[in-house]
């Protein structure tokens, strides 16, 4: 009998895009996927209660997890110069970072790599934690200062008569000279060595058909644009589905550990050792 492994992963063009050979059947494998799609915070809240198998998280959760899931090395969302931003419905002063302390701030959930970033970039802050999808709505009706975008926001924000405040992907690469590693996939270590092999294997081997195969996986891909154009589709994919995505590499398993080294330093979260597999 064939063995059937959960998966589960956000409903965003990214995922879909490197998830799109394993969905159709693409990827030669001894198990059968079957794929279930959820905010990237409550699978976060989720993986925390032991409940998935294989599934997307926040770098920032994993940090909390590693006694139950390893780190898969294929899957990563990275921003290379680029990730979370900050928006406003005015301009940002000389210096957003400190003249962002004490502001009314609109975050996406508290596991978010997002929400880790921004503790990192400046802690006085008044958080709110909101649906990703409502933040930009929030910053407009006045009900927050600030707004902290996630997935496609990123690129839409400026449609809405939002100004941008500050990139957090933009400003860690200053500050570090490192890409910010913001999402993962992780598999649960009860399901024993064997399976974790495959299943990073399987993983890997789904990204690199779909970058081999851009076309058709765009074409899956874009079921979940929500609003995107199919030019801002391919911008969005491109900049969380790379080669970062079939490997972390030398350098992203560097952003890993910085960021959750200064994030432990900062008590942020707990100190942890971190473990790639693939």
């Amino acid at each position: 009998m064939t063995r059937i492994i959960q998966v589960s992963h956000s409903p965003d063009s990214d995922d879909a895009f490197m998830f799109y050979a394993l969905a159709e059947g693409l990827v030669e494998t001894p198990y059968t996927y079957i794929h279930e799609l959820s905010d990237i915070e409550t699978l976060n809240q989720r993986a925390m209660r032991g409940e998935l198998e294989v599934s997307a998280v926040s770098i920032h959760a994993y940090a909390h997890l590693t006694d139950t899931y390893v780190l898969l090395a294929s899957g990563s969302s990275m921003g290379d110069g680029y990730g979370p931003r900050l928006v406003s419905r005015e301009a940002c002063p000389v210096n957003p970072r400190e003249g962002l302390r004490g502001k009314r701030v609109a975050v996406p959930g508290p596991l978010t790599t997002a929400c880790l970033a921004l503790q990192l970039y400046q802690h006085d802050l008044d958080v709110v934690f909101l649906p990703f999808d409502t933040i930009d709505a929030a910053v407009l009706r006045g009900d927050v200062d600030v707004g902290l975008l996630i997935h496609e926001g990123q690129l839409t924000y400026a449609d809405e008569g939002l100004h941008l405040w500050e990139d957090l992907g933009e400003w860690w690469k200053r500050d570090t000279g490192l890409p910010l590693p913001l999402g993962g996939n992780v598999v649960r270590r009860d399901l024993g060595n064997e399976v974790i092999r495959q299943v990073a294997s399987d993983l890997k081997a789904s990204v690199e058909y779909a970058l081999s195969h851009r076309a058709p996986a765009l074409a899956h891909a874009k079921q979940y644009n929500r609003g995107l154009s199919e030019a801002r589709a391919d911008t969005f994919v491109g900049m969380y589905v790379n080669a970062w995505t079939v490997d972390y590499g030398p350098v992203g398993r560097q952003a890993v550990h910085t960021l959750l080294d200064r994030a432990a330093k900062a008590g942020l979260v707990p100190t942890c050792q971190v473990e790639f597999v693939g």
